[in-house]
């Protein structure tokens, strides 16, 4: 069971490695990488390369631990007994899985996915590691210990809005993915655009790549911006020449909104602009 990538995810030698060391030990797989580069999506390939089901579970600010195993729905059975409901009697009725548990319980190896752990609390991690360690968790309202049937493959994604504890990172086999460089960001517009005009491509990619490195921009175009921005050229019959890819700073991209998304990256462009037309 080794996972090198599918015909829809160009991943690199090292995330080839990473994720086939992390099934190899058992241990979760702890991914960081700037936003756009394919974090989530390793997941959900995995899923498919491997032939496992796939349980994702996206934190938010409020998450709690314990909504990965389970929550008791005390409200629902209040309005039950007042109701006369006969389904009150069984507390077990009232007991919503959580993504974590879905996983234990799957007939077959699973992957788990843990998406953007560092928007919950500080504590969110820490709570887990009883869990993720020993792969079962008690329900105290029906006294039942869950233990996982398989070993869930655990993709945990972070965008380093915080730091995460040390007692978790030590759990974790950690792999960051490196923002692609232009060959193989060549090969992943390949996958998505199959036979899209080199010229065009050879352009963008000029143009992408010189944007990304004008200072003082807040939020660097990523993957994904790219691909909604070659989309939009190919649609729009765009001319690779009008894409000025060598002069970042003296021409504002046409279609740019794909790529710029707030308006202090925009008028960080448009007086560069300024400045060049004005220094000729």
């Amino acid at each position: 069971m080794r996972f090198t990538g599918t015909d829809s995810y160009v991943a690199t030698d090292d995330l080839n490695l990473a994720v086939n060391a992390a099934i190899t030990l058992g241990r979760p797989l702890l991914i960081k990488g700037e936003p756009g580069t394919g974090k989530t999506m390793l997941a959900e390939e995995v899923a498919r390369a491997l032939d496992m089901p796939l349980y994702q579970w996206h934190v938010k600010s409020t998450t709690k631990a314990n909504q990965g195993l389970y929550e008791y729905d005390a409200v629902s059975r209040l309005r039950d007994s007042q109701l006369g409901d006969e389904r009150v009697h069984d507390i077990g009725n009232y007991i919503v899985k959580g993504k974590l548990w879905e996983a234990f319980e799957s007939e077959q190896r699973a992957v788990l996915l843990i998406d953007e752990v560092d928007k919950a609390d500080i504590e969110f991690p820490n709570d887990l590691l009883q869990e993720l360690d020993r792969m079962e968790f008690y329900v105290y309202e029906t006294r039942q210990l869950i233990t996982a049937k398989h070993r869930p493959v655990i993709i945990i994604t972070s965008n380093n809005e915080k730091e995460l504890p040390d007692a978790f990172l030590r759990r974790c086999f950690f792999h960051y993915i490196r923002f692609p460089e232009a060959e193989t960001m060549a090969q992943i517009v390949e996958v998505h655009y199959p036979g899209i005009k080199q010229s065009l491509l050879k352009s963008a990619l000029e143009t992408f790549f010189g944007m990304r490195e004008v200072p003082g921009l807040k939020k660097k175009p990523s993957t994904s911006e790219l691909l909604d921005w070659l989309k939009l050229l190919v649609a729009e019959e765009i001319p690779a020449e009008a894409l000025h890819s060598k002069s970042p700073g003296k021409s504002i991209p046409p279609l740019h909104g794909a790529l710029l998304k707030n308006e202090q990256d925009v008028g960080l462009f448009e007086r560069l602009v300024g400045l060049s037309r004005r220094g000729r």
